[in-house]
C-alpha cells in the first residue's frame, strides 16, 4: 500500500514511522508535517494516489478556542486537498476518549471526526474513528501530553515527581495504537466508524509507584525488572528511552580473589538468552534494530567500538568498550546498534536479551547505522 502519516514529527507519528519502518518492504510511506498542511501544493502531493492515511495531526495544547478551530481545520485542510487530488484512501484518524468533553479540545476533535465520516460516505471511502485512551511511548514529550513521559523524565534525573490529580488513567502503548490502525487498514472487510481501543487501567499513584520500582530495580540493584505484564514492559522500555544515553556504558562491580576475578553480567528477575561471540579484528555485528527487546551488550575481552542510532535521524552516539574495563549497554528500542572489533586481538562478547530468539517472530529488523 501507499501509506501517508500525518503529524509525522509527533509521538504517534515517529512510533508509526518505526514500526511500519520494519514492514518497508511492503510499503511506500509519505510523511506530511505542518510545513506540509501550509502548502496546497505540497499536501496535494502528499495525498495523491495514497491507499491509506494515519492521521495522526492534531492540536491538544494552547487557548480553548485556538485548539478546537485548529483541529477542525486540520481537517478541512486535509479533505481540501482530496478533493481537489480526487484520491479516496481510507482513513484512521486519531481520536480521544476526550472527545465527548465540552471542552475545545473535545469540540474540536468531535467536529473533525464528523467531517472526515462525512468525507468518507460521500466518496463510499471507509473512516475509521479511533477512540484513544492515554497513549505513552518512548520518546514522548516531558510536560506536554503525557504523565508517563513527565515521570520518567523527572526519575532518570532523579527528580522527585509531584501528583497533581490522583485520577485514573488508561494507558495504551503507541506502537499498540499503531499496530490495532495497521491491522484495521489492511483488512477490506473492517467496520468503520468509532472503533474504541483499550489501555490498562491504573491511578496515576500507581503509576508513579511501578516506574519508581521499575527504576529502583534497574539502576539501584542492577537487575532488569520482571516484565511478565505487557503494560510493565512498554513502561520499561519507555523509562530506559530517559535513561539513555547518560547511564551507559554502566560499569560492574569486579570481584577479585587467589584465584581471579568474576563479575555479574546479567541479574534479571525473568529468563531470556545469553549468548557469547567472538569477532574478529575489523568486523562488525549488529547493524540491526527492534521494537520490543532489551539487549545488552558486554566486551569481556578485547576492545571494541558501540555504535548507535536513533531511527530517522543522523546523530550517532559512539561508546568505546573494553574487557579491560567490563562496562554494560542495553541497547534502546528503535535505535539501530552495531559493535565493531577494534583491537588487534579476538573480541569476546556477552549478549543477553529478555527473549529467547524466535525465528519467526525475531524482532530484528536490519539497518545500517553508519550510511
Amino acid at each position: 500500500m501507499k501509506l501517508g502519516i500525518t503529524g509525522a514529527d509527533g509521538l504517534l507519528g515517529f512510533h508509526a514511522r518505526c514500526y511500519l519502518h520494519a514492514l518497508k518492504d511492503r510499503h511506500e510511506i509519505r510523511l506530511a508535517n505542518r510545513s506540509t498542511f501550509s502548502s496546497n501544493d505540497a499536501l496535494d502531493q502528499f495525498v495523491d494516489g495514497l491507499d491509506g492515511i494515519l492521521h495522526f495531526a492534531g492540536m491538544n495544547r494552547g487557548d480553548e478556542d485556538q485548539v478546537e478551530v485548529g483541529n477542525i481545520d486540520i481537517a478541512r485542510t486535509l479533505l481540501s486537498a482530496l478533493r481537489r487530488t480526487d484520491a479516496r484512501p481510507r482513513i484512521a484518524y486519531a481520536n480521544s476518549i476526550h472527545h465527548s468533553r465540552e471542552t475545545g479540545y473535545g469540540r474540536g476533535k468531535r467536529a473533525a471526526a464528523e467531517l472526515l465520516r462525512q468525507w468518507g460516505a460521500e466518496h463510499g471511502v471507509r473512516v475509521g474513528n479511533f477512540i484513544l485512551p492515554h497513549v505513552f511511548g518512548e520518546g514522548g514529550k516531558p510536560f506536554y501530553n503525557s504523565v508517563v513521559a513527565t515521570f520518567c523524565y523527572q526519575l532518570a534525573r532523579q527528580d522527585e515527581p509531584q501528583i497533581d490529580s490522583d485520577g485514573e488513567l488508561e494507558l495504551l502503548h503507541a506502537q499498540d495504537v499503531v499496530e490495532h490502525m495497521m491491522s484495521w487498514m489492511s483488512d477490506v472487510d473492517a467496520q468503520d466508524g468509532m472503533l474504541r481501543l483499550s489501555g490498562t487501567p491504573m491511578r496515576v499513584s500507581t503509576l508513579l509507584e511501578d516506574l519508581r520500582a521499575l527504576r529502583h530495580r534497574y539502576v539501584e540493584q542492577g537487575a532488569v525488572p520482571d516484565l511478565d505484564e505487557h503494560v510493565h514492559l512498554r513502561l520499561f522500555n519507555t523509562l530506559r528511552s530517559y535513561l539513555y544515553p547518560v547511564l551507559y556504558p554502566r560499569p560492574l562491580v569486579l570481584h577479585k580473589d587467589a584465584r581471579g576475578e568474576l563479575f555479574e553480567a546479567v541479574k534479571a528477575d525473568q529468563g531470556g538468552q545469553i549468548f557469547l561471540s567472538t569477532t574478529v579484528p575489523g568486523a562488525t555485528r549488529g547493524n540491526h534494530w527492534h521494537l520490543r527487546k532489551i539487549e545488552r551488550f558486554l566486551v569481556i575481552s578485547g576492545s571494541g567500538t558501540i555504535r548507535i542510532r536513533k531511527l530517522f535521524s543522523d546523530d550517532i552516539l559512539t561508546f568505546e568498550v573494553s574487557g579491560d574495563r567490563p562496562a554494560y549497554i542495553d541497547i534502546p528500542t528503535l535505535h539501530t546498534h552495531s559493535i565493531t572489533n577494534t583491537g588487534e586481538g579476538l573480541m569476546q562478547t556477552l549478549f543477553w536479551s529478555n527473549e529467547i530468539f524466535d525465528p519467526a517472530h525475531p524482532d530484528t529488523y536490519p539497518e545500517a547505522v553508519l550510511s
